[in-house]
């Protein structure tokens, strides 16, 4: 009699258990929110479709969104479980390539926690006023580079003559003057010369060509008139000519991230030397 009882309180135990996961399997569905998609065993629900579509668009762009990131999911698991399928057991062992990301990416963000631990990140005028001097040569321009003062307005404003005066003039309230009128009397207005510009940059500021450019200059000011009755005008307060080192403002930016980047190499090669010595010194490594 008791080995009956045993035996049916054992069959409950596994009906009950096997109710408790369904039940369990049931509310993690309901949970989850409804299922979206499905592409053969996958399940797409609206709660993970939901984290996709950000807060605040509008309907329609809402269901565009969601179609797309829907196709692009099912594109990806239909190629994942050809994979699957198709390729041999061999082909789909990735163990060894896995291992060898794990390795170059752990060695890789000790080298990054290595560097930033030690890096200098002051670098100082003086530096690279001295590595301009000694690499003239890496800074040769391919194009001209100008400073001006240039401007879009009507060909027949009555303020273009004394615009023209004022913006090509050294007293600096005359330049300021030029600023402020042009402002209300031009159609555009720049005072870029206090900044080193490519000239191609300018050309197509002033709707034509650089070699165009620099060839129609007269008297430091270049003049294009356009199709809408309106002037382009420049004035050229300097040029940096072609094939001559780039001025050291220029590349002021430039010659910083080489010495910065030249400090990150130096430190990878000591660690690479540091690593090697202590190892043999320690007997670590031994070459037989």
């Amino acid at each position: 009699m008791k080995k009956v009882v045993y035996i049916l309180l054992l069959a409950l135990l596994a009906v009950s258990c096997k109710m408790t996961r369904q039940f369990q399997d049931a509310a993690s569905e309901m949970f989850r929110g409804e299922v979206v998609a499905k592409v053969n065993n996958h399940k797409l629900y609206r709660s993970q479709l939901q984290k996709y579509i950000p807060a605040g668009v509008s309907p329609e762009d809402s269901a565009s969104l969601a179609r797309q990131w829907v196709n692009a999911w099912a594109e990806d698991l239909l190629l994942l479980d050809m994979a699957e399928e198709q390729l041999s057991d061999a082909d789909k062992d990735v163990s060894k390539e896995l291992e060898e990301y794990r390795r170059t990416l752990l060695k890789y963000r000790y080298e990054q926690l290595y560097i930033n631990q030690r890096l200098d990140t002051l670098i100082t005028d003086e530096e690279i006023e001295t590595y301009y001097a000694a690499n003239q040569d890496r800074f040769r321009l391919e194009r001209p580079l100008l400073r001006s003062r240039y401007m879009v307005i009507s060909a027949d404003a009555r303020s273009l003559k004394i615009l023209k005066q004022k913006m090509s003039s050294d007293d600096e309230m005359e330049v300021m003057e030029a600023d402020s009128l042009g402002s209300y009397a031009a159609i555009k207005y720049v005072d870029a010369a206090d900044t080193w510009m490519d000239a191609i940059t300018l050309a197509q500021e002033m709707g034509t060509d650089y070699r165009s450019l620099l060839s129609s200059i007269k008297h430091q000011f270049y003049e294009y008139p356009d199709n809408n009755g309106n002037l382009r005008v420049a004035y050229i307060a300097e040029i940096a000519p072609e094939g001559k080192p780039a001025p050291i403002e220029y590349v002021y930016e430039r010659i910083r991230d080489i010495i910065l980047s030249s400090r990150k190499h130096k430190l990878e090669t000591d660690l690479e030397h540091q690593l090697l010595e202590d190892a043999r010194s320690n007997e670590k490594f031994v070459i037989y």
